[in-house]
């Protein structure tokens, strides 16, 4: 696993795969079937992993998180880079504190609180972590204007950040005025595009941020970093390309739930055995199986016709 420090440079070389944590029947974590998810990822060119929500890190057992971050620093090759989750209570969050101290991640994300918190208190809350752990900790802007740019910015000046996820939908993404103010007062190379490729190309070339995260990526990833180095290269037109191959995908994951179909589809790609979903994420039912298996289907074979 790769430890060393978090630079933008790592931040822009590989999609950051946002995978599903597999369980067996029992609903206990898969250490063989994890392996198969992050080995097909790594041999798809990824190098960057985040555990967060389509891992549903929110519903994890505390006394299940040791066993979780101890495997995956064990299984992830040489030059992986793995960023698990904390929180999302406060709670949570100085209790997986205590826990990501023996471990050698260079930084872990913290998992948004939105009901009963308030941007003063998330803020307080982070500094805390920070001050616990010891390192500085990926932002995650989930919701729209969950944190004041003034706040994001003085977290950044701090030192608290090492670097952000920004993840708010917008029905035209090139239209984002929190986007925007947030990029004013951070450098752009350590903002990170959160939603998957669909935006991507926009978040990339016209805002300037310095990469993508994915969850889609899982099912094809030499096709999704294909589309990170296209955007790179400024060949548009390829990267538009890619980013509609994986639209009905992400469609499906729009209409029904962005992590139960990933969780369908790596399972549907003959990956690895996802399991039954968390607690209290319900199942799919045959149809929407029968959809994420086609939408698989037909992106595999477009992989397939690549080589």
């Amino acid at each position: 696993m790769w430890t060393s420090a978090v630079t933008p440079k790592l931040l822009s070389e590989s999609v950051i795969a946002v995978p599903p944590l597999a369980r067996d029947a029992d609903r206990k974590i898969s250490t063989p079937e994890n392996t198969k998810i992050i080995r097909a990822i790594e041999q798809g060119g990824v190098s960057t992993l985040l555990y967060g929500g389509n891992a549903v890190f929110y519903h994890m057992r505390l006394a299940e998180y040791a066993d979780a971050l101890g495997m995956l620093a064990t299984v992830a090759g040489p030059q992986t880079w793995i960023v698990p989750s904390v929180g999302p209570t406060y709670g949570l969050m100085m209790d997986h504190a205590d826990v990501l101290k023996d471990f050698d991640f260079p930084t872990a994300m913290v998992l948004p609180q939105k009901e009963i918190a308030d941007e003063s208190g998330i803020a307080t809350g982070i500094r805390l972590f920070v001050e616990r752990y010891g390192k500085p900790i990926v932002l995650y802007l989930k919701h729209d204007r969950w944190l004041a740019p003034s706040i994001v910015e003085a977290l950044v000046r701090d030192g608290l950040v090492s670097w952000i996820k920004y993840a708010v939908v917008r029905e035209n993404p090139s239209v984002d005025p929190y986007l925007s103010e947030i990029l004013s007062v951070v450098p752009a190379n350590i903002v990170v595009s959160g939603i998957g490729e669909q935006p991507a190309i926009i978040h990339l070339r016209d805002f300037g941020v310095g990469g993508f995260t994915s969850g889609c990526v899982c099912v094809s990833p030499t096709r999704s970093m294909a589309m990170l180095r296209a955007i790179h290269a400024q060949d548009y037109a390829l990267a538009e390309s890619i980013r509609k191959s994986f639209e009905p995908l992400e469609n499906l994951r729009n209409a029904i739930q962005p992590i139960r179909v990933l969780h369908q589809a790596v399972a549907a790609a003959g990956i690895a055995e996802t399991g039954p979903m968390q607690p209290l994420l319900g199942e799919l039912n045959s149809q929407q199986k029968d959809a994420i298996g086609r939408a698989v289907r037909d992106l595999i074979a477009l992989d397939i016709g690549d080589h």
